[in-house]
């Protein structure tokens, strides 16, 4: 489930870091699942030049690695996603998607000068595995490096080509520091769900109801909703129907626009007295 992003310059050793990582978790027992971008353009047909000097193609290409990352996203696995990852909106929606799965990540940068990655990049043994000098500059005047004070490149480890990986941290920050939790920004909604809406509309009127039956019978304080035995609500006794109903329509407005997944029908009723409570007075 914890997530690793690799980013980096053309040839600044991202494969090299992913292998290291791989041995790393394996040798701690870890079930280790890697998205390659490199193993992507092979599939596909092309070599590296052909692709990134196609805007389309290169799109498609990124699509491709984070389409397979987040399938593989699950509870048990490490996912290492080894790629340029160079663009911070595509390093900001993988973070959403590990958020919204409620786990760990961490963004290994793999630090190198331009000059240093192109005499790597010249050096390679596989004339296919190297960059075009064109495709190369195009590259590196395109990518956006990773911050400490992005919280979706957060926590940041920065590795140049002659250190060690800080396994230790590493290791620490995917396995010992608490899962990312998910706000409005990164849950689906249940309210696609029609039976959910007819519920919430369901139980919001029995409420009402209730109080204007409180009402019939002469009670003048608190009324005692019955779905749970201390759950009063503090409305004016003078207050009819239509009042009451208007509150109701604007609290499912309200709902519709801002309900998450961790909502589920049986904490309307609460969520709606208290939403009474605090607007009829």
């Amino acid at each position: 489930m914890p997530l690793i992003i690799i980013t980096g310059l053309p040839a600044s050793g991202k494969s090299r870091r992913a292998a290291q990582l791989l041995k790393l978790f394996e040798d701690r027992g870890k079930s280790v699942r890697l998205v390659s971008e490199w193993q992507c353009i092979q599939l596909a047909g092309f070599d590296k030049n052909e692709y990134f000097s196609d805007s389309q193609k290169e799109k498609l290409l990124r699509s491709n690695v984070k389409s397979e990352t987040l399938r593989m996203l699950n509870k048990d696995d490490v996912i290492i996603v080894d790629g340029g990852n160079y663009i911070k909106g595509y390093r900001y929606e993988i973070f959403c998607a590990s958020k919204s799965s409620r786990t760990t990540q961490c963004t290994v940068y793999c630090a190198i000068t331009k000059d240093q990655a192109w005499h790597f990049n010249e050096t390679r043994d596989e004339e296919r595995e190297k960059y075009r000098e064109d495709v190369f500059d195009a590259l590196c005047l395109r990518y956006e490096e990773p911050q400490h004070n992005n919280r979706w490149d957060s926590p940041l480890f920065s590795i140049f080509p002659e250190e060690e990986l800080d396994e230790a941290n590493i290791y620490n920050a995917l396995f010992e520091a608490k899962a990312l939790v998910p706000n409005l920004s990164t849950q689906n909604p249940p309210l696609s769900s029609t039976n959910f809406l007819f519920e919430m509309d369901k139980t919001t009127q029995e409420v009402i109801d209730q109080i204007l039956s409180a009402r019939k019978l002469g009670m003048i304080g608190p009324v005692k909703i019955s779905e749970t035995a201390d759950l009063l609500a503090d409305v004016p006794s003078d207050m009819n129907a239509s009042q009451l109903n208007r509150f109701r329509r604007q609290f499912l407005n309200y709902m519709k626009l801002h309900t998450t997944a961790t909502v589920t029908i049986d904490k309307i009723p609460a969520m709606f007295v208290q939403f009474l409570n605090s607007n009829c007075k």
